[in-house]
Formats: C-alpha cells, sequence, structure tokens
C-alpha cells in the first residue's frame, strides 16, 4: 500500500470514528429515557467501529464513551459513585476485543453456518460484558463504595441488574442492530475484514 493511500486509510478510520462518536453522543441524550435506547446504539458504534475502522479506533471510541455519558446525561449513580467511569470503558473494551476475537471472523462470509456462528459467537461477547461489568460493578463497586446512608442505596439491586443483565442485553441488541447494519456495508469494508 502506497503512503499516499495508508494515509487516505487513515483518515477515513479516523472520520469513521468522529461519525461513530456522534452518533454516539446523540444517543446519549436519550440515556436518561431508555437505557435500551442508548445502550444497542452505544454498543451498536463500537462494533461498527472495529469493523470498519480498526481495533484501536474501536478501543479508543470504548474510552471516550463513559465519558461522553457522564458529561452528557450523567445518571445519579455514576455521579454517586464515579470508579464506574473506568469500569464502564473496561466492559467496552472486553466487549470490542471479544467481538474482533471471535465475532470479526464470522461475518467474512454469507453463509448459513457463519450466520449461525454469528449469533452464538455474539452472546459470548456480549455475555462476557455483562459478566466482567456485573462482577466488578454490580457485585463489587457499588455495593462496595454506594454510600450506605444515600437515598440512592435503596436501589441498589437496580442497579446492580442495570450493570449487569442489562448491560448483556443491550450488547446483544446491538449486535443484532450490526448484522443488519453490515448487511449494507459489507461490500464497501469487504477488504477491511479480509473477504
Amino acid at each position: 500500500m502506497s503512503e499516499k493511500k495508508a494515509k487516505r486509510s487513515e483518515v477515513l478510520k479516523i472520520t469513521i470514528t468522529a461519525m461513530l462518536l456522534a452518533v454516539c453522543m446523540v444517543s446519549q441524550v436519550f440515556k436518561n429515557l431508555s437505557v435500551y435506547i442508548t445502550g444497542p446504539v452505544v454498543n451498536t458504534c463500537l462494533v461498527l467501529c472495529l469493523l470498519t475502522a480498526d481495533l484501536k479506533y474501536a478501543l479508543l471510541l470504548s474510552l471516550i464513551t463513559p465519558v461522553t455519558a457522564y458529561f452528557i446525561a450523567a445518571s445519579p449513580v455514576m455521579t454517586a459513585v464515579p470508579g464506574i467511569i473506568p469500569l464502564i470503558m473496561a466492559g467496552n473494551i472486553v466487549l470490542v476485543v471479544v467481538a474482533f476475537i471471535l465475532v470479526r471472523p464470522t461475518l467474512k462470509k454469507n453463509t448459513v453456518k457463519n450466520n449461525v456462528m454469528y449469533v452464538i459467537t455474539s452472546a459470548i461477547a456480549a455475555g462476557a460484558k455483562g459478566a466482567f461489568m456485573g462482577l466488578t460493578i454490580a457485585l463489587w463497586l457499588l455495593p462496595t463504595f454506594l454510600p450506605q446512608a444515600g437515598p440512592l442505596r435503596k436501589n441498589l439491586s437496580v442497579f446492580q441488574k442495570m450493570f449487569s443483565l442489562t448491560q448483556f442485553l443491550t450488547a446483544l441488541i446491538g449486535f443484532a442492530y450490526v448484522y443488519i447494519v453490515w448487511q449494507a456495508l459489507k461490500k464497501f469494508f469487504a477488504s477491511e475484514i479480509g473477504e
């Protein structure tokens, strides 16, 4: 690949990442309406970034989106326990890395076998994110650091569900969106996944 073509490719990847970040930020405006609006959109953008840009850009997006979520529509629990932010970043990274290893290769060909593998590997990636966040946030961080006397403590079980099962479900929905969007994008980005 010539230097000029490589530069153009990097500019395209940066542009795609910026556009996906913009989509994430718009969805985060609706975060307080329902996590089932924002969560799937952010997860979709993370995986699409992996597929259309590269792993490093998807990892960068994984780090940025929790920060933008905090500034756009911080939930009371994020304000009360800011340690959630790096663990959400890590949960996003788990999703992206597992998707890079397992999910990305299944999109090479549109066969029944690969479609079945996409469903299985997507469930594994979503489960890895949900399990990681469940263990670190729901079972450790919140019970340990959510103020005992504060009004948020009575909602601990709701927050624990939000940072475990809900993360799994929103990631699964995100993978369904990825599959649909990828059908339209795959010819353009075929070289990115080695088709």
